[in-house]
């Protein structure tokens, strides 16, 4: 049976690769970043899940074209009623500087083994990869140990508001459900992740005094401010924040100042404002709140000569999953049957859906096979990767 179901996954190959490229060609950018939202590629995933019992809950944005955020549930029943779900997420970041890469961001290009484009690894080749894994199981009229599920969802990339908030909030997920996100993980597939570190996005708003560029004197620039300020934070919050758990991937916390807005139009001119953003992974050694209140503390040594605001625009934090979990086991039985290793288990900076599964009660693991080309130039999927993630998919909820 096992040997049926990897055969099966391998014979979809070139299905595969295709439907990936038609994703690919499908723009699922959130409006909070300019797009439209998710709903053409919805549609299109909607066509191919026939064999399946399919739900959607839509979440309200009038932003987005259609005036929702999908969310697809696609069902497969087993002898158990316990259910292994196999998350992935429909939207993409941005192209970014579409000279920085060398082939059209949403035209993919199929060269050496590998699809180019944006959304490519992330999250289309794991939602290619569950997909066929679970046609298989469907094609070859198997009744797998546990139910499987298929949750395509929405808005993973600005903050899962529409997406995995909007379906936890359906009780859709029973207690004992298992979850697997397959949204981070290394390029041989060796490593389960667990844990992610918390996360807090800051926006810092810092005033000084507009006036013309060749009277420096009469008036304070914002500009010159918030690089003091951001250097001065960034250096004493790795000072203070200095612990080391070698679970993770950096295995430290990290503050990376990040964004920046535009200020001033005209170059003579001196900014009486200036805008920019820090993006903060931490440790569990320390909570959010203890960053939170060192950050405004350092702020006001910079305010001598105006104002600087902090705004928490997103501050996320999940438990880790237990090693000893179940979900944890069943993929480790299942990578160590399809691949022949014996995976281990890691902690990233990354945030994914796991962590609102997590914070819910349940246990989470993300794993899939990539060379970690997420949300850069020239992202890419390995087609290898793409099926062999399949073939470890579809006997998963057999172990």
């Amino acid at each position: 049976m096992i040997a049926d179901l990897v055969d099966r996954v391998e014979s979809y190959r070139e299905e595969m690769v295709q439907t990936l490229a038609d994703l690919i060609r499908i723009k699922a950018i959130s409006p909070d970043s300019g797009g439209e939202g998710e709903l053409d590629k919805a549609e299109y995933l909607m066509k191919l899940l026939k064999e399946f019992e399919v739900e959607r809950y839509d979440a309200k944005d009038e932003r987005a074209k259609g005036g929702v955020r999908p969310n697809i549930v696609a069902r497969l029943e087993g002898e158990k009623k316990r259910t292994v779900w196999i998350v992935t997420h429909l939207d993409v970041v941005p192209e970014g500087d579409v000279s920085l890469w060398q082939t059209p961001p949403f035209e993919p290009v199929i060269k050496d083994g590998k699809i180019y484009g944006r959304g490519a690894e992330d999250n289309g080749q794991s939602m290619v990869a569950s997909l066929f894994a679970a046609k298989a199981i469907a094609d070859l009229g198997l009744t797998p140990k546990y139910s499987i599920c298929l949750a395509f969802v929405s808005d993973e990339e600005v903050g899962s508001r529409y997406g995995i908030q909007h379906l936890l909030k359906q009780n859709i997920f029973k207690k004992d459900d298992l979850v697997v996100v397959p949204d981070g993980g290394t390029p041989d597939g060796s490593m389960i992740e667990i844990a992610e570190k918390s996360i807090v996005w800051f926006k810092f708003s810092v005033y000084g005094k507009q006036v013309h560029a060749s009277m420096p004197h009469a008036g304070v620039n914002a500009s010159r401010k918030a690089m003091r300020f951001l250097l001065d934070l960034d250096e004493k919050l790795h000072a203070k924040f200095n612990k080391v758990n070698d679970l993770f991937s950096p295995p430290y916390s990290t503050f990376e100042p990040t964004k920046r807005e535009k200020n001033v139009d005209n170059v003579n001119t001196i900014p009486g404002l200036d805008v920019s953003y820090m993006d903060c992974r931490i440790l569990p050694e320390y909570s959010v709140d203890e960053v939170i209140e060192f950050v405004n503390a350092v702020k006001k040594d910079h305010e001598k000569d105006g104002p600087i605001k902090v705004e928490v625009i997103q501050k996320e934090y999940s438990p880790p999953t237990p090693e000893d979990s179940e979900i944890v086991g069943l993929l480790k039985r299942a990578i160590s049957t399809v691949r022949g290793v014996e995976p281990s288990v890691y902690g990233m900076g990354g945030n994914t859906c796991a962590a609102f599964f997590r914070k819910a009660g349940f246990h989470t693991a993300v794993w899939c096979t990539v060379d970690e080309t997420a949300h850069q130039p020239n992202e890419y999927a390995v087609i290898d990767n793409m099926v062999n993630d399949a073939k470890v998919f579809a006997v998963l909820p057999f172990m």
